[in-house]
């Protein structure tokens, strides 16, 4: 009986140690992801030799379109039964917005890097929001990402783009005439395909680009959807791209050589 009670007090006692460790592991691995995310980050740029500031001086100043949602950010509102963010998970800040006359609650999470990413960038380019959203939403979230610095000063909404089949298209001649200037950053590979059959492929943001539109290919860099993951390097990792891209005379030239990355994602 004796021997009975100390195996049944052994059991219960690992089988609470086992609990307690992983817990201790489940904090451990939220701990790294929180210091993975909000880790210094560094992207040095060195003063451009003679050779370099004369390349420069020559190409025009390119100008980057930049999608907002699964981009860089990740949001979701009042209602949602399913949320991709984990529970408890704090948003990076809270929009309050009248849709139809009704309050609604945007809780919006700020992809890992962005501020970062935005800062460095707009040195280099000219920066466009350009998303399918409602103004009064899209607004909204470019005015938190700019913070007061005037990166994101112009912005296309989804009165901007042409309904076509149910769907908004977004047309970068109506961002600059000369495509030759002008890249789109976009999670959505209906964002920039441009095969026929593809016409009916609706993205995050409901919004694409049809055949009707097919240099766009052309003028696209791919980057996965964020939601949630704090790990998350993307935009980070486009940074050297994005530096030595400002140098062509026409982006093109290079972006069409990667066309095999726009089926990665």
């Amino acid at each position: 009986m004796m021997r009975t009670q100390c195996l049944l007090g052994l059991r219960t006692f690992v089988a609470f140690a086992a609990k307690l460790w992983s817990f201790f592991i489940y904090l451990l691995r939220r701990q790294i992801r929180t210091v993975i995310q909000y880790q210094t980050v560094r992207y040095d740029i060195l003063p451009l030799s003679p050779v370099s500031r004369n390349r420069l001086a020559q190409v025009k100043r390119k100008i980057l379109v930049l999608d907002l949602d699964e981009t860089l950010i990740h949001s979701h509102h009042d209602g949602v039964l399913r949320p991709t963010v984990r529970p408890g998970t704090p948003p990076d800040f809270i929009l309050k917005v009248v849709i139809d006359k009704h309050p609604v609650r945007f809780f919006v999470h700020k992809r890992p890097h962005v501020d970062f990413f935005l800062e460095v960038v707009s040195q280099w380019y000219e920066l466009v929001v350009f998303t399918a959203s409602m103004e009064i939403y899209g607004s909204a979230v470019a005015d938190k990402l700019d913070n007061s610095r005037s990166i994101l000063k112009r912005r296309y909404y989804r009165q901007h783009c042409t309904l076509e089949l149910g769907s908004y298209i977004k047309d970068l001649s109506v961002v600059h005439s000369d495509l030759s200037s002008i890249v789109i950053l976009d999670n959505s590979p209906g964002a920039y395909r441009s095969h026929p059959e593809e016409k009916n492929t609706v993205s995050l943001e409901f919004c694409f680009f049809s055949s009707a539109f097919s240099p766009t290919l052309d003028n696209a860099i791919p980057i996965k959807s964020w939601f949630s993951d704090p790990s998350d390097t993307a935009l980070l990792n486009l940074l050297p791209m994005l530096d030595a891209l400002r140098f062509t005379a026409d982006v093109r030239s290079v972006l069409s050589r990667n066309l095999h990355q726009h089926r990665l994602w």
